[in-house]
């Protein structure tokens, strides 16, 4: 007697294909908010890094106090949005320029006393003055969370069949144009020519009537309106709260792992560092994520110290 090979009924077979299909798609959405979430935060983290790396190569000190400037602006935007009842755009306008002008200010009246002293003396400083803003903005704000809405809260939008919030996008493109403007800033324009010359010698560009000390500080001031940039758009995601000066330890993560000393390398690794953080909260296990970054810092500096875009150094014992 001939027996026919078993067939599966030709219901099952597209049950089985459309079971497949749904997976795939799951999938592909899962991977395309991880991509995009890890380059919205990962956006924040270059951010952060290349206002350190402006301040680094104006005045060759590393501001430990980024983070606290970012938090403090974040609490500058709740307190002008929701205690003052100011329009969200005159708000942010406004955290930018007290930012900008409080790291001015640092830098003329506190860090220029201690120019010529060794870069120790500058790294402890700076860690105090986190340390007085978190303290200030404790005593006057209170330490609980908050969150103030934005023009973007609760707007999403599909990209490939993914639900991404419209914020992730809006980080994105304010890194991007960001990252744009200063480098036409640094490379076309005549006082980002000086800047350049002041990072490399200081004394050369001052003999070639280069105001160095007032370049200084106004560096130091771009760099504070970028921390509150930063601090405007990760506070919505991670709510205002003192926690916030932490962005600071991964921003030095992605410092090291894009290059020290390279404003591109700074924007490089702190995308990297977004996405290695996101992938890993999902496909490894838990605690990792919280982890990953300060792994990546220690494998890079032992493996790898110069980082990706950083130039190497040499000195002969």
């Amino acid at each position: 007697m001939l027996t026919l090979p078993h067939r599966q009924p030709i219901f099952h077979r597209r049950l089985a294909n459309d079971r497949y299909l749904t997976r795939t798609d799951d999938a592909m959405t899962q991977l395309t908010q991880l991509i995009v979430q890890g380059i919205s935060s990962g956006a924040i983290y270059g951010l952060v890094a290349l206002g350190l790396v402006l301040g680094y190569k104006a005045t060759e000190v590393l501001n430990f106090a980024q983070g606290d400037v970012v938090m403090l602006s974040a609490f500058l935007g709740w307190g002008l949005v929701v205690a003052v009842g100011l329009p969200f755009w005159l708000s942010f306008v406004l955290v930018l320029c007290i930012s900008a002008a409080l790291c001015f200010l640092l830098e003329a009246k506190i860090m220029r006393r201690i120019a010529g002293r060794p870069q120790f003396s500058g790294v402890m400083l700076t860690i105090g003055i986190g340390f007085m803003i978190r303290g200030g903005v404790s005593m006057l704000f209170g330490p609980q969370s908050r969150s103030y809405p934005t023009p973007w809260t609760g707007q999403s939008m599909q990209i490939g069949g993914s639900v991404v919030a419209e914020l992730n996008l809006v980080i994105v493109g304010a890194a991007m144009g960001v990252t744009a403007l200063l480098y036409y800033f640094l490379r076309r324009t005549t006082l980002g020519v000086a800047i350049h010359a002041t990072s490399q010698n200081q004394l050369a560009a001052y003999l070639c009537g280069v105001r160095v000390k007032r370049l200084n500080s106004m560096v130091w001031a771009i760099s504070g309106a970028i921390a509150a940039l930063c601090g405007l758009l990760l506070a919505p995601i991670t709510l205002v709260d003192l926690g916030l000066w932490f962005v600071m330890l991964k921003a030095l993560a992605a410092l090291v792992l894009g290059g020290f000393g390279s404003a591109p390398g700074a924007v490089i690794g702190g995308l990297l560092i977004g996405l290695i953080e996101q992938f890993a909260g999902v496909y490894l296990p838990d605690g990792v994520k919280d982890v990953a970054p300060y792994l990546v810092l220690i494998g890079v500096l032992v493996l790898y110290p110069r980082g990706i875009l950083g130039e190497s150094h040499g000195r002969r014992v």
